[in-house]
């Protein structure tokens, strides 16, 4: 028997101690796994929220100056505005996830299953993409708002030359995108393996239909 016969039954006895799994079993791994990260991120959005609750309550038990300033600031229109749409879109994104675990939870078919895959990475996707419009917005409003509060501040931008105006727009510039890198990045950190895992599992459901 020559080297070649020897190693294909030595391929043949190894090949068969190999557990072999079934389309069914592929798809009910997949379908727990999809399940559980969902489950992940929609604790992580109620992490989320709690966390923003408190950063926003503790202002206004620190500081009595800081306390009138924020007062102030609650007044604006522009402030109002933004926190009821940045907490009614925090709220709309942690009911979504739910309802997308719920989903998931209840599917039995494996296209339903790509499906709220798919609905799922859009919710985060839309989700990271609002953040970061949010604080695009948040740091000019915040910036003005600081210097219209503090007189020697305006006194400042008043008397300042040209150059000087460009350097600080310049330098808010800068601040503005290190702060929505600094975002971004902790969202890719937070929700970017998660939705890498759907991915895997999403690229697995696809050969199942193939």
């Amino acid at each position: 028997m020559d080297e070649l016969e020897l190693l294909k039954k030595d391929w043949q006895s190894k090949s068969s101690d190999f557990e072999s799994f079934s389309d069914g079993d592929i798809y009910k791994m997949s379908h727990n796994k999809s399940s559980n990260i969902v489950k992940t991120l929609f604790y992580i959005s109620i992490a989320e929220l709690a966390f923003w609750i408190i950063v926003n309550a503790m202002p206004f038990v620190m500081s009595e100056e800081l306390k009138s300033q924020l007062g102030e600031l609650s007044q604006s229109w522009v402030y109002i505005g933004l926190n009821i749409i940045n907490w009614g879109i925090i709220l709309l994104f942690v009911y979504l996830l739910w309802k997308s675990h719920r989903a998931i939870s209840v599917t039995d078919s494996v296209k339903q299953l790509m499906e709220n895959i798919l609905k799922t990475r859009k919710i985060i996707k839309y989700y990271v993409l609002f953040n970061l419009v949010v604080a695009l917005i948040s740091v000019p409003i915040s910036i003005y708002f600081s210097i219209k509060q503090h007189p020697e501040l305006s006194e400042v931008f008043s008397t300042a030359s040209t150059g000087k105006l460009a350097l600080i727009f310049f330098i808010c510039l800068v601040f503005t995108g290190i702060l929505l890198g600094v975002i971004w990045l902790i969202y890719k950190l937070i929700y970017g393996i998660l939705i890498k895992r759907l991915n895997q599992n999403y690229r697995e459901l696809k050969k199942l239909e193939v």
